[in-house]
């Protein structure tokens, strides 16, 4: 089974979730791909860029291919399962549905200008530091709709309850019509960063992972 993970929006392969999850696989002696999704520039991301750099990694043969997608990075991910038979277990962390319904109301005014000037300035969590984005991003993402992710394959869905960025309702509403999807809900916010263990337990009994000589659980990165 190969390893993929896909960090979010503004974010990078060095985030506290893609390196925790990183760290505990590797007590398996299990490797994992962390691709960086700014790859081409951040000022000119879209969803369709991101899943055509990924598609390019995954194994031409028959090996499977375990997605570990976080936020935005785990819609792609759930897309490019929808594309690719290779991507055989889906594990979304927070992922982004209708992300473009919840989003777009909070930017107010700046979305009419953004839609003026072509370019808005993001904060980059990633690269710390303010950059801009053309709107390209939105028109981009109007095409990739949950209603067209309909292929059964086991998925497990993390999310937090007072998710503040992503409503808890977007991944329960995915999943109550998808019997292949499970879901566990935490006391928790977008980052979930509060329950590293409980993540890393769900996505070991999902994975089926060993126990023999390796700890359930290591100390949570601060």
């Amino acid at each position: 089974m190969n390893y993929l993970y896909l960090h979010g929006f503004a974010s990078s392969p060095n985030s506290t979730k893609a390196q925790d999850i990183q760290e505990r696989l590797s007590q398996h002696h299990i490797p994992i791909s962390i691709h960086d999704l700014n790859s081409g520039g951040f000022t000119h991301l879209t969803i369709t860029r991101q899943i055509q750099q990924i598609a390019v990694h995954l194994p031409a043969n028959s090996q499977p291919v375990t997605l570990i997608g976080s936020s935005l990075g785990g819609l792609i991910s759930a897309h490019l399962a929808q594309q690719h038979l290779q991507v055989q277990r889906l594990i979304l962390l927070a992922p982004a549905f209708g992300f473009l319904s919840h989003w777009l109301p909070k930017l107010g005014k700046g979305l009419k200008l953004w839609q003026l000037t072509k370019y808005m300035m993001v904060y980059h969590y990633g690269y710390q530091q303010l950059l801009p984005l053309h709107y390209n991003f939105v028109t981009d993402a109007k095409q990739y709709s949950e209603d067209l992710l309909q292929r059964p394959l086991p998925t497990l869905i993390l999310h937090g309850k007072h998710d503040e960025v992503i409503p808890i309702q977007a991944s329960r509403h995915f999943a109550i019509s998808r019997p292949w999807v499970e879901l566990i809900e935490f006391n928790s916010d977008h980052s979930l960063g509060n329950v590293s263990n409980e993540i890393w337990q769900a996505i070991y009994s999902f994975c089926q992972l060993s126990s023999t000589n390796f700890p359930l659980s290591i100390t949570n990165h601060q």
